[in-house]
């Protein structure tokens, strides 16, 4: 089951590292970019890298946490240093932010390919999730995910701040809380792009924390979107996310209720079910909902 939840943790902070698995997140992000000042950044790596080193392994609610270290970005010139200090804690994955486009996602794995022979970890093991969002470049080059040969691509994900800044954007949002064009288009592009590669579609924050009934509107929307899951900035709103995105017991039933119909009847494409007609788009999503393959 793809994760539900994503928190973002600050890399340099030992307290919210160590509640990190108390908040229930499907995936906590250690952060080592925009959370952590440049001074403290060498510091945070230690701290990153003992933490998942620690936390190997841990399940919660029956079920792994991930864990994720978002890097520093191509341009900075620190991504190398982060993952060289971090790869030694065998982290599940490596969240790439404003990624420009395939090529990064490749530069990144060539690293990371090589960081995984050095520390003994087997090969492929560590996932890279870009945030194909965050300038206007990066934007414009999601679609050309879609047919790039990149293994280790988890999934897709994207932000709303970073562009609104390079945008010189004073709303994101309209009067009635819908995102605006730009932002709303790439949401549609990371959703549809996601869904083409087979990948996750991850949903952006909602980034007033204190706004709970925000938070649950906000995750509510993606998952009746296709969203798998949905960024988190608080750890108050991941039990929000969580329900949210949580089958109900009505779809869980029906799901249930496909599988066995065409299991019944292995060789027909389209079924009669409550007076509808469902075929093999709807046995994926009920096998999906139901984690089997």
């Amino acid at each position: 089951m793809p994760p539900r939840s994503w928190l973002f943790v600050p890399g340099d902070s030992e307290k919210k590292l160590g509640k990190a698995m108390t908040t229930g997140a499907h995936a906590v992000i250690v952060d080592l970019e925009d959370a952590v000042a440049p001074s403290a950044k060498p510091q945070a790596r230690v701290l990153a890298r003992d933490w998942l080193a620690i936390h190997r392994q841990h399940v919660t609610e029956n079920r792994p946490v991930a864990r994720w270290v978002r890097i520093n970005a191509i341009d900075t010139g620190l991504w190398r240093d982060d993952l060289a200090v971090v790869m030694a804690g065998a982290p599940d994955g490596v969240m790439l932010p404003k990624c420009e486009g395939p090529e990064q996602v490749r530069m990144i794995a060539a690293e990371i390919y090589e960081l995984e022979q050095r520390n003994r970890l087997p090969n492929g093991a560590t996932k890279i999730l870009p945030l194909v969002s965050e300038t206007a470049k990066s934007a414009l080059t999601i679609t050309s995910y879609v047919d790039a040969p990149m293994p280790r691509l988890a999934g897709l994900t994207w932000g709303a701040e970073d562009l609104s800044a390079v945008l010189g954007a004073s709303r994101k949002r309209d009067a009635s809380g819908a995102w605006t064009d730009a932002f709303r288009f790439i949401r549609a592009q990371c959703l549809l792009t996601a869904h083409a590669k087979g990948v996750w579609a991850i949903d952006t924050l909602h980034d007033d924390f204190r706004d709970e009934d925000g938070t649950r509107r906000a995750a509510e929307s993606a998952k009746a979107d296709g969203f798998t899951g949905m960024l988190a900035i608080h750890p108050s709103q991941v039990p929000v996310i969580n329900a949210a995105f949580a089958p109900s017991e009505e779809e869980l039933a029906e799901a249930h209720a496909i599988v066995a119909l065409f299991s019944a009847n292995p060789y027909a494409g389209t079924l009669q079910y409550n007076g509808r007609m469902v075929d093999q788009p709807h046995l994926r999503m009920a096998k999906q909902l139901l984690g089997i393959g």
